[in-house]
């Protein structure tokens, strides 16, 4: 199998590394050598989880094939290649929807698992590891391990949410959801301020399958917080207007625009991204009656536009997304997005939403509580050191940092945000006790030496 030396980046295009790149046509070429690599799907990682500075990465992209589905209990297993893009254009046609689904559909299977990914239901639902059936991992000695949350569970259990780090992921098992329509109705409620933001996800008035808030991060003082509220369930086809229910399953063929270059950085100016939030926030807080959209723009309306981290030009840029307990997290919540708006770091992209109960992934970011994730334009030291201090009042309160959309957290910080790392590390040392899984996150987290 040839190896082709390139430049690359995680989705946030920072950092930018040189990486042995491997792409193995079939399962059999997961481990025919013993250079340490890491596996890498489609690149959604934002920072450097599936970068190898100098090293192997395995592109898991033609390890695609659908192995087996059970119609009777919506049980599917595919090869970790597979991408949410491809299971929704092949079974929402026929009925079913993955349990958990991330803010893209271009992410694999395996990528789901080593991340551990949630979506807008994980208060009801849980991360994507509460969905899985089994997993087969190929460890560093070659061997084809096949667990699950009751066979080799302690394997299994490091490996969601463990990085890509225990070994590869080769198939996938997951449970299906039915549904009767590729439709979703929606309603959208605008919110004065943070504690009213927070008031809609914790009501049980306004609860539904999926919520999330968006948030107008330059927003201060008074406003400091306030977003759009939106919540949403699968449609009945009863719920559907006349018009769709002859073919309520039938997928919307809208395609896609792509941004055609690197844009310059003085388009994210605080002025402008002050007024596309304040004419998003008027638009779409004026949809407060409810709606049926299809379920691309509900789960994925970033997807509609390829390529659009290139709106962030060539410097980047970093995603801070935080966990923090619903006790004592509210007032840090509240210090991150007044000190990014202060500062001039605000998005176009922020987003809150309501964490259910944590998985028993030994890293698994989700902690009870709630999620704030921002997307800032990388602007050198300064906000490094900003961002550095708000880890630190993070990890005070019992939150963590989201390792999949990482690309500067300390080894200090990770420790302090993530208790269960010496369990986690002692399983890594048995499945890989000379380091043949390793990454340029898991060596800046110096994960290898352990606690």
């Amino acid at each position: 199998m040839g190896v082709l030396r390139k430049s690359i980046a995680g989705w946030g295009r920072y950092p930018v590394q040189t990486c042995e790149l491997q792409r193995p046509e079939s399962p059999a070429g997961l481990h025919n050598d013993d250079a340490p690599r890491i596996a890498r799907g489609l690149g959604r990682s934002y920072g450097d989880a599936a970068l190898n500075d100098e090293g192997r990465v395995l592109l898991t992209e033609r390890l695609n094939r659908l192995l087996s589905f059970d119609a009777n209990k919506g049980l599917l297993r595919a090869e970790s290649g597979t991408t949410l893009a491809e299971i929704l254009r092949l079974f929402v046609p026929r009925g079913w929807f993955p349990v958990v689904v991330p803010g893209t559909r271009h992410v694999t299977l395996g990528g789901c698992v080593a991340a551990d990914v949630h979506g807008k239901n994980h208060h009801r639902d849980g991360a994507f590891s509460q969905h899985l059936t089994d997993l087969q991992l190929v460890t560093a000695a070659g061997r084809r391990l096949r667990c699950s949350p009751t066979r080799e569970k302690e394997a299994f259990w490091a490996t969601v949410g463990g990085m890509g780090l225990t070994g590869v992921i080769a198939e996938v098992g997951i449970r299906m959801r039915p549904i009767d329509s590729a439709y979703l109705v929606a309603e959208h409620q605008p919110t004065a301020d943070l504690d009213q933001t927070l008031a809609y996800l914790d009501d049980n008035s306004f609860d539904d399958e999926y919520t999330v808030a968006w948030l107008d991060g330059l927003a201060t003082g008074a406003s400091l917080g306030r977003g759009v509220f939106m919540r949403g369930h699968h449609a009945a086809v009863s719920e559907l207007p006349a018009r769709l229910r002859d073919q309520p399953l039938a997928i919307s063929d809208r395609g896609t625009r792509r941004v055609p270059m690197n844009l310059p950085s003085g388009l994210l100016h605080p002025a402008l991204l002050r007024i596309f939030n304040s004419i998003y926030y008027q638009r779409q807080g004026a949809r407060r009656q409810p709606f049926v959209v299809d379920y691309s723009r509900f789960f994925h309306p970033l997807d509609a536009l390829d390529d659009w981290n290139r709106l962030y030009g060539k410097r980047g840029f970093l995603q801070y997304q935080c966990a923090v307990p619903a006790a004592g997290g509210v007032e840090v919540l509240r210090e991150i997005l007044r000190r990014l708006a202060e500062a001039g770091y605000g998005s176009f992209l922020a987003v809150l939403k309501k964490f259910g109960a944590a998985s028993k992934g030994m890293l698994s970011f989700p902690v009870p509580g709630y999620t704030l994730a921002v997307d800032i334009p990388r602007r050198g030291e300064t906000l490094l050191a900003l961002l550095d201090e708000l880890d630190d009042r993070v990890a005070g309160c019992g939150g963590r940092v989201y390792l999949a959309k990482d690309a500067r957290l300390s080894p200090v910080a990770f420790r302090r945000m993530y208790p269960r790392f010496a369990e986690w590390h002692a399983i890594k040392q048995r499945l890989d006790p000379h380091q043949r899984f390793s990454s340029s996150l898991s060596r800046r987290l110096r994960l290898e030496a352990g606690p």
